[in-house]
């Protein structure tokens, strides 16, 4: 039987328990253990949003698809990463998800930004549909730069989230950059709720070292995504370490990635395998209902998550952060400067103060990449595309 049409019934005798091990178990910044806290490490992965292929859903787009079982497993990845986000955003990392029991008007306003219909922030319709404007059309396999992109054009129309999406590109994070995303002027109470022509040339509408005496700089929540390709065809052992760091800290929003044409989404590891939610299950869609309560029980994974080897995982993955405040920005900052000094430990991506001068672009955090460029970030970075020519010099 083709994994990709699979059952949630079919797939529940596949799943392994945790073996019994000294070794910790991280799941996005938390740390367990197996022998003494097994219960709280699946109530920690079950309360995790789970969006798998569904079926029966409206049309994409009024006559397209109505399931994306067999291409849809890389936006559903996308779905559980920026879902995770929204989790941390409006309910906090220590929000847990019980069977049966009554959660908060602010759970089912994240879980209808993704339910599957058209006017959902973040449903499958729209991730497809704003797909095409990045060369892709509705049914085709997207790679983590692709969906990346897509859930930060979406992000823009969320204003309850009222999120900062930064997607570093260029394995380059620009502290000066996200900064710039993040602060926002808010009026103080009192004072002009629109700033003079002069102050909208200044960076957050005002010079360096001046005080703010009637506005307040805000800092807007970040999601930042950094797509990355950790090897040509197989990971480079060198990044595992790394890798595994990225788990430990507390603004882990995971990674997705997985196998060339079949994704997952990667919320921790133990030892050395990663422990992922699949999307690759078919369940029927969700009716919506008129109030927004809906049944949510088939939106999180309710038996042992999935492990597969390190070392099996492909180079093309995406991996997300959430900084709340700008003093969680600062403190992964100095998470990212640390994994430097890890002996064996090769960075995945660099972390500098300031655009370096190879940028092709002056503000990169304005510009959206032509059709061209698309091509070029998507050849490198998506793993659809595996037919690589080693060129001797």
């Amino acid at each position: 039987m083709d994994a990709a049409t699979l059952t949630y019934d079919t797939l529940r005798f596949e799943y392994e328990d945790f073996p019994e091990t000294k070794e910790p178990v991280w799941i996005l910044g938390r740390k367990y253990s197996v022998l003494t806290e097994k219960e709280e490490i699946l109530l920690d992965v079950t309360s995790r949003l789970w969006f798998t292929y569904r079926k029966n859903f409206p049309a994409i787009g009024g006559t397209g698809p109505t399931s994306d079982t067999g291409w849809g497993c890389m936006l559903r990845c996308g779905q559980m990463i920026f879902a995770q986000a929204l989790v941390c955003r409006h309910l906090g990392r220590d929000w847990r998800w019980m069977k049966g029991k009554k959660q908060t008007d602010n759970y089912y306003n994240v879980l209808n930004a993704f339910i599957d219909k058209k006017d959902s922030y973040y449903s499958i319709h729209q991730i497809a549909q704003m797909g095409v404007g990045e060369g892709k059309s509705i049914g085709q396999w997207y790679g983590p730069n692709t969906v990346a992109q897509v859930l930060k054009k979406l992000a823009t129309f969320d204003t309850w989230s009222s999120l900062a999406v930064h997607i570093a590109m260029d394995n380059t994070v620009v502290m000066e950059e996200i900064r710039r995303l993040c602060w926002f002027n808010y009026p103080c109470p009192g004072a002009s709720a629109f700033p003079t022509a002069e102050s909208d040339l200044l960076s957050n509408g005002y010079p360096d070292g001046a005080e703010c005496t009637d506005r307040l700089l805000l800092w807007k929540p970040l999601v930042l995504l950094i797509p990355l390709r950790l090897g040509l065809t197989d990971i480079n052992e060198a990044y595992i370490e790394t890798l595994k760091h990225c788990f430990m800290m507390p603004q882990s929003l995971g990674v997705i990635g997985g196998k060339p044409n079949s994704a997952h989404y990667f919320i921790g590891y133990l030892g050395e395998e990663l422990i992922y939610l699949d999307p690759h299950t078919t369940q029927p869609a969700v009716e919506p209902t008129d109030s927004c309560h809906i049944a949510d029980e088939s939106f999180h994974c309710q038996h042992p998550p999935c492990r597969m080897s390190i070392a099996e995982l492909d180079p093309s993955i995406a991996v997300g952060f959430f900084c709340n405040t700008e003093e969680d920005f600062n403190a992964w900052c100095q998470q990212i400067k640390k994994l430097s000094l890890i002996r064996g430990a090769l960075p995945m991506f660099e972390l500098v103060e300031h655009q370096p001068s190879h940028f092709s672009s002056p503000d990169v955090l304005n510009l959206t990449p032509d059709s061209s460029d698309a091509d070029r970030l998507e050849r490198f970075f998506d793993s659809e595309d595996e037919d690589f020519e080693i060129l001797s010099l």
